[in-house]
């Protein structure tokens, strides 16, 4: 039985506790103060999942480190930059990291293991764990596919041979900067897909993911990666769970928003939006599907209007560059 540290308690963090606890020593951190946390130390449970009582809590966050070499990181990928920072003030020589997480940095564009990579001046093993599924799907016993990516591919190998599982089927990826746009960008989309949803066109979700798809995928090649990932599980393949889902965040906070509803889960895709925006103009890749997202939320334009604008773009090539 190996020990394996989780950072982070919320829905994916706790899911990912009760996933690793079926074979595994499991320790659970949360912040100072932390709702998530107390709820699941007290009870072994939330709304999510219920966790064997052999779980570990804590908020100290060095012993959280120096519990296990498998350190899975789920949190807001807006927090990640103040926790690598933080991490790099302990020994995390040998240790393998795991970013399962679905974001950008928002002011920067960068993309999550840069920004590990900037704060964590030691040498670890770092990967991302991406892919569709629902926690709810995942703990009634439903299976699902995700993808390991690493620019290094014997973590890769090591990581999918540990973990992979007839619940979660491990494939092994070998595009990470095409991986983590294609994870970051598809909850973008699924904004998208909730917004439709909430003017009630929802039959346009299946051009929506045709052309997002393709949207998506000329950012990865002008970034220098794959462009073929973004037909791989980090995006299309999370489409279903993302544009279709009821218990999707960016599709629910995209109807909500065209509704006037409040929404207060976290939606990873809202600030992504504005990472995309950017990294489209530095790269002088045609987004419209993120830009008319980026236009609604926060330029506050209607989204009927900016929608329906978006749907009578002139004609072009359907797989033009």
């Amino acid at each position: 039985m190996m020990k394996v540290t989780v950072l982070g308690c919320g829905r994916w963090g706790s899911f990912l506790a009760w996933y690793h606890s079926r074979c595994n020593e499991v320790m659970v951190w949360g912040r100072e103060g932390s709702r998530g946390l107390a709820e699941l130390a007290e009870n072994h449970a939330n709304r999510y999942v219920t966790l064997p009582e052999s779980v570990r809590y804590t908020t100290n966050l060095e012993k959280a480190v120096q519990f296990s070499d498998w350190i899975v990181i789920s949190i807001s990928a807006q927090q990640l930059r103040s926790l690598a920072a933080a991490l790099n003030s302990y020994s995390l020589a040998g240790k393998t990291v795991i970013l399962c997480m679905k974001g950008l940095e928002c002011e920067t564009g960068k993309r999550l293991t840069q920004v590990f990579r900037e704060e964590v001046t030691q040498p670890v093993n770092l990967a991302v764990w991406v892919g569709p599924g629902h926690v709810e799907d995942f703990t009634a016993g439903i299976p699902n596919c995700m993808v390991v990516d690493s620019d290094n591919p014997q973590t890769v190998e090591h990581i999918v041979d540990t973990f992979s599982s007839e619940l979660i089927r491990l494939y092994k990826g070998a595009d990470l900067i095409g991986t983590e746009i294609g994870a970051a960008a598809k909850n973008v989309i699924g904004i998208a897909a909730g917004m439709l949803d909430g003017i009630g066109v929802s039959s346009l979700k299946g051009a929506l993911m045709a052309r997002g798809a393709r949207e998506i995928a000329r950012l990865m090649r002008a970034m220098g990666g794959n462009e073929l990932s973004a037909y791989g599980l980090c995006h299309l393949g999370d489409y279903e769970a993302t544009l279709f889902s009821q218990h999707s965040h960016n599709r629910l906070f995209g109807e909500s928003y065209i509704k006037g509803e409040d929404y207060n889960a976290l939606a990873e895709g809202v600030p992504t939006t504005k990472a995309l925006v950017l990294l489209g103009k530095e790269k002088g890749v045609d987004l419209p599907i993120c830009e008319t997202v980026y236009r609604v939320i926060y330029d506050k334009q209607d989204a009927k209007e900016a929608l329906k604008a978006l749907f009578a773009r002139s004609v072009k090539n359907e797989f033009a560059l």
